[in-house]
């Protein structure tokens, strides 16, 4: 299981966003050049953003892109729905049949439980993940996904 550069990438731009102390946001090739990306590939992830509603644009001399909400109201687990889609979602058996029509494991599945399983844990820690909290130090990141984790293992151990 691994990520897309997508979202990696689209993570990495509106955390840019979110720090920049501009009152007129940032700009593609600004953005382009303190990430290190292709301004067609920032611009692309932008409009992904953007539809997806987490930042606005202006145009003109002193237009740029900026968060659409604050911090604190940016839930990551939404942007990297809308950056890349969900590890497991409804209809992902019917997607990966192979060449038949339904799953050959549709009835007794373990693996559908594993993905469903896994999923549901990562919606529970990055639903409680905000931009606010990304644009701390990553230690503070690594003690609060600590916390998010010992809160599964928790709930799992009570059942």
């Amino acid at each position: 299981m691994k990520f897309s550069t997508q979202e990696e990438y689209g993570l990495r731009c509106l955390l840019r966003i979110g720090k920049a102390k501009t009152a007129n946001g940032l700009t593609i090739p600004e953005i382009s050049q303190m990430e290190g990306l292709s301004t067609a590939n920032v611009g692309k992830l932008l409009r992904i953003l953007r539809l997806g509603g987490f930042i606005e644009s202006a145009r003109g001399q002193t237009g740029g892109y900026k968060l659409a909400h604050p911090p604190e109201e940016i839930n990551i687990n939404k942007v990297l729905e809308v950056l890349g889609g969900r590890l497991y979602e409804a209809g992902f058996c019917e997607y990966h049949a192979g060449l038949e029509k339904i799953c050959t494991n549709s009835i007794d599945c373990s693996i559908r439980s594993l993905w469903s399983t896994i999923q549901s844990m990562l919606d529970h820690v990055l639903n409680k993940i905000t931009l606010h909290d990304l644009l701390g130090k990553e230690e503070t990141v690594t003690i609060l996904v600590e916390n998010f984790t010992e809160e599964i293992h928790n709930i799992h151990k009570s059942n």
